[in-house]
């Protein structure tokens, strides 16, 4: 059965790659909120700069971020790339959160896992990865966010159709693993995706899931 290979495969993946210390925390729903906006399309040490000069410049709350010149977010992110748009859809994002929910994420994250992520991207600029991330981490809500690597790990795995889109990935991992584990399954997946399942040039014959993998050393050939 698939789930009995799934289940085989993390255990694996737990013994062979270590978790972030952090994720004994639940980081703050704002401050995740922020950090993934900054962190899409570039690398986590561009992220993690430019959340540092963000947060010495402002408190990093929906009020402080409103209220700050926009020009002046945009030049605390720039190290992490389309710092234009991203301040905006920060500086957006806030504001949402001041006007409808009295500057608070915590209702919205209350709410049912379907409901409070269609109600995290009705924000401007907030996509499904960004609402799972956020309901993952900061909300311990039952859902898997599929980055460029869980995809990739997903559909080499066999847990997931090569031409499936974001939703179909995302079903697909929930369907296969408990709910207490998908925190660990999409940070494992990332970690074994950067290491070893790498998208050009794998690692295949290093892996240590080779043995349950369809892909099965095929990729070393390319």
């Amino acid at each position: 059965m698939m789930e009995n290979r799934a289940a085989k495969v993390l255990q694996i993946l737990k013994q062979t790659l270590a978790l972030p210390a952090w994720t004994k925390s639940k980081p703050a729903p704002f401050e995740t909120l922020v950090i993934t906006i900054i962190s899409q399309n570039t690398a986590d040490i561009n992220t993690a700069k430019a959340f540092e000069t963000l947060s010495k410049r402002f408190e990093i709350s929906p009020k402080a971020l409103v209220s700050a010149p926009l020009g002046e977010i945009e030049a605390a992110i720039r190290t992490a790339g389309l710092w234009k748009a991203k301040a905006k859809t920060i500086q957006v994002a806030a504001r949402c959160i001041l006007e409808k929910y009295h500057g608070s994420l915590q209702p919205l994250l209350s709410l049912r896992l379907e409901q409070a992520r269609d109600a995290l991207m009705q924000f401007p600029g907030v996509g499904p990865k960004t609402a799972d991330v956020v309901l993952l981490f900061s909300a311990n809500q039952p859902t898997i966010p599929v980055d460029t690597h869980v995809d990739r790990v997903a559909k080499r795995l066999g847990f997931a159709p090569e031409k499936g889109d974001y939703e179909v990935v995302r079903q697909g991992l929930m369907a296969l693993f408990k709910p207490a584990d998908f925190l660990a399954v999409h940070l494992l997946f990332i970690a074994h995706g950067r290491k070893t399942c790498k998208s050009q040039r794998p690692l295949c014959s290093q892996c240590p899931v080779n043995a349950f993998c369809p892909s099965n050393g095929k990729w070393d050939t390319i």
